[in-house]
């Protein structure tokens, strides 16, 4: 068993799935969720599947909430709780910036460091972040988001190297579109700035996530290998089959030249795309 597995962000998505089938195969699960009224959803969920499962309200963001995680002897991380905010660069107001940070970045760092200090201590554990192929590469309308998991990204490396010596291992899951309706409604946060639409860049009732996506089921079964230690990379790429794109797509960033002056092809895409359009089976 790889003792107490902490999820957060579980009250829906990756995290809710992933905690819902270890708890089903009888592992220790705690599902941290944001708010307190999907603690009794995610619970009514359990009993519908028949499973046990322990769900905490835990907003990563709370120093309150935060602390009370200590008390959880927790041996298994996934960092998974997070959010993403649509739209250009010179757009998104100060305060939507701010939040994509604070759920995505501060809040899970904040979290992990008194977790993996005990890690340390007790010589094993392992931590896991829910980053995201855009902690990789970038699309256009998806700065803030992508900065965010680029962050991740950076921590989770940092950490991989300076708890090696302590037995705890570190490890990143790194999904790529995928159907779950997360990256449908980063392009509808627009609709809650409060700022003057008549100052904006661009008309964002226009435009829709420029990929189509996958059905999520390869995460939920990836994530479920790296949290029980089955599968001992450090980086997994989902779906498999983006990974030459997206290795090609790096490589090219030494060779990059500036732009010229045209529409891009993905930001002509999301004027054309359909919201929620799933990859055609081959």
């Amino acid at each position: 068993m790889a003792g107490t597995i902490l999820i957060t962000g579980a009250g829906s998505g990756f995290g809710k799935e992933v905690a819902l089938r270890l708890a089903a195969d009888g592992h220790d699960v705690i599902a941290g969720v944001e708010i307190i009224a999907q603690v009794s959803a995610v619970r009514a969920e359990a009993r519908e599947r028949g499973v046990e499962l322990r769900v905490e309200k835990l907003d990563v963001t709370d120093p309150g909430d935060r602390e009370r995680a200590l008390d959880w002897d927790v041996e298994v991380l996934l960092n998974n709780a997070g959010v993403s905010e649509g739209g250009s660069t010179v757009d998104i107001p100060a305060e939507r910036l701010r939040r994509q940070f604070e759920v995505n970045v501060i809040g899970p760092i904040l979290l992990t460091q008194p977790l993996a200090r005990r890690m340390a201590r007790r010589r094993s554990g392992r931590i896991v972040f829910m980053s995201s192929v855009a902690g990789l590469t970038v699309d256009p309308f998806t700065g803030a988001y992508a900065a965010s998991k680029h962050a991740v990204e950076a921590f989770a490396d940092a950490l991989d190297q300076e708890l090696a010596e302590f037995g705890v291992t570190v490890a990143t899951i790194n999904p790529g579109p995928f159907l779950t309706g997360f990256n449908d409604t980063m392009f509808e946060t627009w609709k809650e700035w409060r700022d003057d639409p008549a100052e904006r860049l661009f008309d964002y009732s226009a435009l829709a996530f420029p990929h189509e996506q996958y059905d999520p089921e390869p995460v939920h079964a990836a994530t479920v290998r790296v949290l029980l230690g089955e599968d001992r990379r450090y980086r997994h790429l989902l779906p498999g089959e983006m990974e030459p794109q997206v290795r090609e797509q790096l490589a090219a960033e030494w060779d990059r030249e500036l732009n010229d002056g045209r529409r891009p092809a993905l930001v002509r895409k999301a004027y054309d795309i359909a919201p929620a359009t799933p990859v055609r089976e081959s």
